[in-house]
């Protein structure tokens, strides 16, 4: 369930709830567009914002539609205690995996980030994703805590952060990870238009946020990644640079939703309070480039 392409969907919110009708036609194109496996409650699924009653709902309405295709939850919270009930709820319904990103109000220090995966993973009967995601949660990931990290139990992936600098960059840091990883373990690429060198690279899978939205338009550029056709995965990637532009300025989940409330999958506004979604120009930016890019799944 770590290879390939890994598709982390929306979590709509309707009048100050999980609109979870929509929320399962979501989970249902993921499973016809081929995804490898549906990410519940990533980032761009708002974990945060969710209760454990609504993270259950959510975790279980997306086994139901998921026919089979693996589910990776996300169980992060501020307090240890609070992630280790989650994980239990996720296990209990049947995910195939969880994920966990540090989350924190008060800075943490290597300690803290240490101790935390340690006592999750020793409570764990299924894999964990180790989730990077310094712009997030400000917490930066050394190789040496990664290298910890990856060799306690149930530890299964990584799933790091956008790599700037090209292919050589790319290549430069998956090898580094390589090189203090257990064999076992795989790495998962974030940051929807670093993806293709990232794969390109050595990376392992690609958990993609605009893919939980418009998959087809993330497998053109996962599927020849993956094989190695460098100039096919390229080239599918450089056609959605206008998307990429807007990523960059607005960041994945508003682009997401926009696109979602675009394309009629949700109902507008779909994110939850006090996240107000992009207005006026900068939602008719991503309308346009929706449609001069085609983007309709």
């Amino acid at each position: 369930m770590f290879t390939g392409l890994s598709t982390f969907p929306l979590t709509p919110i309707r009048d100050d709830r999980v609109d979870l009708g929509a929320y399962g036609g979501l989970i249902d194109r993921l499973v016809d567009a081929g995804a490898d496996s549906i990410g519940a409650l990533g980032s761009t699924g708002s974990y945060a914002y969710l209760d454990r009653a609504e993270r259950r709902a959510v975790v279980e309405t997306t086994i139901e539609h998921a026919a089979g295709v693996p589910v990776i939850v996300g169980i992060g919270a501020l307090r240890t205690s609070q992630v280790l009930a989650l994980a239990a709820d996720a296990q209990a319904a049947g995910a195939d995996a969880v994920m966990l990103a540090p989350v924190s109000y008060q800075a943490l220090t290597p300690d803290d980030v240490a101790g935390l995966y340690e006592d999750v993973t020793a409570e764990l009967s299924v894999p964990l994703v180790v989730y990077d995601n310094p712009a997030t949660t400000h917490v930066t990931f050394s190789l040496e805590l990664h290298a910890h990290i990856a060799h306690l139990p149930h530890v299964g992936a990584l799933k790091i952060p956008p790599i700037a600098g090209g292919a050589d960059a790319a290549r430069e840091r998956v090898q580094a990870l390589r090189a203090v990883l257990p064999e076992h373990v795989r790495i998962g690429i974030s940051g929807d238009g670093f993806a293709a060198a990232g794969l390109l690279a050595g990376c392992d899978a690609w958990f993609t946020a605009l893919g939980g939205t418009i998959p087809q338009a993330m497998t053109a550029i996962a599927r020849p990644a993956l094989e190695g056709r460098t100039a096919d995965a390229l080239a599918a990637s450089d056609r959605l640079a206008p998307l990429w532009d807007l990523v960059a300025e607005h960041g994945s989940l508003r682009v997401a939703a926009t696109l979602a409330e675009h394309l009629g999958l949700v109902e507008a506004p779909c994110l939850p309070r006090p996240l107000l979604g992009l207005r006026g120009g900068d939602r008719e930016r991503v309308r346009d480039v929706a449609e001069e890019l085609g983007l309709t799944g």
